[in-house]
């Protein structure tokens, strides 16, 4: 039993982000071009999964480009938000129902923490910018262990530390403002205590540029980038306080522009056959000895 507290308000994650499902995909630049480069990732790997599935699809932003990659496999698209995923579902087509039409990705409403798929039902598990949204990637990492088949791939992307840090020292009240973002050291740690094999963590640092502080909260907003964390400031502030936040954020001196930083974790690493079996016995393998 999880006895650790609470730190993010899994029912405001829910409120944002239904909240902006409908024009979700005309702010979401960010996670499409995140997915973009995780897909090249995918150049480098030989895999052919049966099933794929995309844990916090949002509005389904990366299905296409799954199933163009791996035209036989199933994909499955879930999140814990319905409304985005009836905003992102395309519309019905006669041609669906012909026996030689491709296969087009399905979605389903449910929890990462909590998969409708049974073990070893899927050979690639796919999550573009979830973990920080959770309370603990730990649980999530274990369910994708769980429904990955033995050599099944999981690859992830996260937002890291330095994420949005003028933002963080512009307030400097002692209130949240941002989600908690977790060091991808730690990340590769919690992926071996899954029992995750050969996993391989790199980073990348983004900058974006907003002509005003409104513009920049403005397309927070509407990216469903509302700080979720239970600590966060619930009062209105006063015009003061406004004023000593905008005057507070760097601003760069060569174009006036205000400068945010992006630190984008990436993540990848196989299921491996277990060593262990669940009663704790350890599993020794033989093999034939292929003849002289």
């Amino acid at each position: 039993m999880n006895t650790q507290p609470s730190l993010v308000d899994r029912r405001q994650v829910r409120r944002s982000f239904a909240g902006v499902a409908a024009t979700y995909d005309r702010h979401d630049f960010l996670a499409r071009e995140i997915d973009r480069r995780m897909q090249e990732r995918l150049d480098y790997v030989r895999i052919a999964p049966r099933l794929i599935v995309d844990l916090g699809c949002a509005r389904g932003g990366s299905l296409p480009g799954l199933q163009q990659r791996y035209p036989e496999a199933g994909v499955l698209g879930v999140d814990v938000v319905p409304e985005m995923l009836r905003a992102g579902k395309p519309a019905a087509n006669w041609r669906d129902r012909l026996p030689f039409a491709p296969k087009r990705p399905c979605r389903a409403a449910a929890d990462a923490l909590r998969l409708p798929l049974s073990n070893e039902s899927c050979g690639l598990v796919w999550s573009n910018l979830l973990l920080h949204w959770l309370d603990d990637p730990l649980p999530a990492l274990a369910e994708a262990h769980r429904v990955l088949e033995v050599g099944g791939l999981l690859m992830f992307s996260a937002l890291g530390p330095d994420t949005f840090k003028e933002l963080r020292a512009a307030f400097a009240d002692g209130s949240a403002h941002t989600q908690r973002f977790i060091d991808m050291h730690d990340l590769g740690d919690m992926l071996v205590g899954c029992g995750f094999a050969d996993p391989v963590m790199d980073m990348e640092t983004l900058t974006l540029t907003y002509p005003s502080f409104d513009a920049l909260l403005a397309e927070l907003r509407a990216a469903g980038g509302r700080c979720a964390m239970l600590s966060r400031r619930r009062g209105l502030a006063g015009k003061g306080f406004a004023q000593a936040v905008r005057a507070a954020y760097p601003v760069q001196a060569r174009d006036g522009q205000l400068p945010v930083t992006i630190e984008v974790v990436y993540g990848h690493a196989w299921k491996a056959a277990p060593r262990v079996a669940p009663d704790g016995r350890a599993i020794v393998r033989f093999f034939d000895k292929k003849p002289d």
